[in-house]
C-alpha cells in the first residue's frame, strides 16, 4: 500500500496564509530545500486543494517557447485538485475532482506507484485525516504569530493520534517536524 504524507507549512499558531491569503511571512532556506529534494523522489502522485494549486500555478515557471511546457516537479507528478467550484475533468494533465477526497485517495493507496503527497489547506487535509488515508504529517513551522488568518486546522469530527518520527532544527529559526499517524 503507498503511503500518504500531508506537507505544509505553517505558522506557529497554525496558520497557513494571512486573512487575505497572502504568506509574505515564509521564511525560505537550505535546509527545507534539502527536505523537499529528498521527499519529491519519493512520491509520483499529488493531491491538492484548488485553492493550492491556484497559488501553485501562480509560481510556477512559464515555457520559453509558445506550445512547450514548462517542466516543474507538478508537471512530472499525476496531479489531483479537488475543488467544489471547477468543473472536473482533466486539463493541463491535472485531473479536478469534486468527488469524496477520503474515498478517492483510499483507493488511490491501493493502486500501484510511488508515495502520495497532499499539498493543502485545513478543508482537505481535515477532510483526509479523518477518513483515516493519511500516514505521516510533515510540517515546517515558522517562528511567528500571525494571531489570524487562514487556520491549518478547521474543526474535526475526532482525535487524531500522532507519534514524533523527526523534529529538526533550521538555522532560519523554523522547526521541521514529522509525525506518522496512529490508527
Amino acid at each position: 500500500m503507498r503511503k500518504v504524507t500531508f506537507g505544509c507549512a505553517n505558522s506557529l499558531d497554525n496558520f497557513i496564509a494571512r486573512e487575505d491569503g497572502s504568506y509574505d511571512w515564509l521564511l525560505h532556506g537550505e535546509e527545507a530545500n534539502e527536505v523537499m529534494r529528498e521527499f519529491w523522489p519519493k512520491i509520483d502522485t499529488m493531491v491538492m486543494g484548488r485553492k493550492t494549486y491556484d497559488i501553485a500555478q501562480q509560481f510556477a515557471p512559464k515555457p520559453k517557447k509558445k506550445n512547450q511546457k514548462p517542466k516543474t516537479h507538478i508537471g512530472q507528478l499525476k496531479t489531483y485538485v479537488f475543488s467544489r467550484t471547477l468543473e472536473p475533468g482533466e486539463r493541463d494533465d491535472v485531473t479536478f475532482l469534486n468527488s469524496d477526497p477520503g474515498a478517492f485517495v483510499r483507493e488511490l493507496k491501493q493502486q500501484d506507484g510511488k508515495e502520495i503527497c497532499i499539498m493543502a489547506g485545513g478543508d482537505l487535509g481535515c477532510a483526509l485525516l479523518e477518513a483515516g488515508v493519511v500516514d505521516e504529517i510533515g510540517f515546517n513551522i515558522h517562528p511567528v504569530l500571525l494571531g489570524s488568518g487562514v487556520p491549518l486546522f478547521h474543526k474535526m469530527s475526532h482525535q487524531i493520534d500522532l507519534e514524533l518520527i523527526e523534529c529538526r532544527q533550521f538555522k532560519n529559526g523554523c522547526v521541521y517536524v514529522r509525525y506518522r499517524v496512529k490508527n
